[in-house]
């Protein structure tokens, strides 16, 4: 591979480590033509940006980030895919749901997540747990209306209540 193509490869990485938040580094090693192109697929429905690259291309994008990613450098060993996502927990989900099928690939060498970095296998359990900002919301949303419903709930109940007691004493002979 000439020189101009590597730096093209490298600049390319770089803009897609700026463009997306967060980002796995996949083994595929022992993953077939079907079975690449299964995952693949699989990435492209939950809006994963997968690419597999050379260590040493992805090792000199890391270099030149703004972000410190030498906790990553022993991941880049072997076949190295990379899952660019916006969400953080959405390949650890993908990944897992492999797992579960009792499938050895793709795994996890790590993931920069949430601003953090998470290295090996064992920390998959953990990404998946990763709450995505929408989720985070919806959370937020659904704890600040429960104190406003029980309000109103409670203004409800307590007007049928007194309703009833005015209709009660309107309807008692004097």
């Amino acid at each position: 591979m000439k020189k101009e193509v590597k730096d093209t490869i490298i600049v390319e990485l770089g803009q897609k480590l700026k463009e997306y938040p967060h980002f796995y580094l996949v083994d595929v090693t022992g993953l077939n033509a079907e079975d690449t192109s299964a995952l693949r697929r699989k990435c492209f429905k939950s809006e994963i940006k997968m690419v597999v690259v050379k260590n040493k291309l992805l090792r000199k994008a890391f270099e030149a980030a703004d972000v410190d990613f030498e906790p990553l450098y022993d991941s880049l060993k072997g076949n190295t895919a990379v899952m660019f996502t916006t969400t953080a927990n959405v390949p650890a989900k993908l990944l897992k749901e492999y797992k579960d099928k009792k499938k050895d690939i793709p795994a996890l060498k790590a993931a920069y997540a949430e601003e953090g970095i998470y290295v090996g296998a064992d920390k998959l359990n953990e990404l998946a747990a990763i709450k995505s900002k929408n989720e985070v919301i919806a959370e937020i949303v659904t704890l600040l209306q429960s104190p406003a419903k029980n309000v109103v709930s409670a203004l409800q109940s307590g007007a049928n209540t007194i309703h009833g007691v005015l209709k009660t004493l309107s309807e008692r002979p004097e």
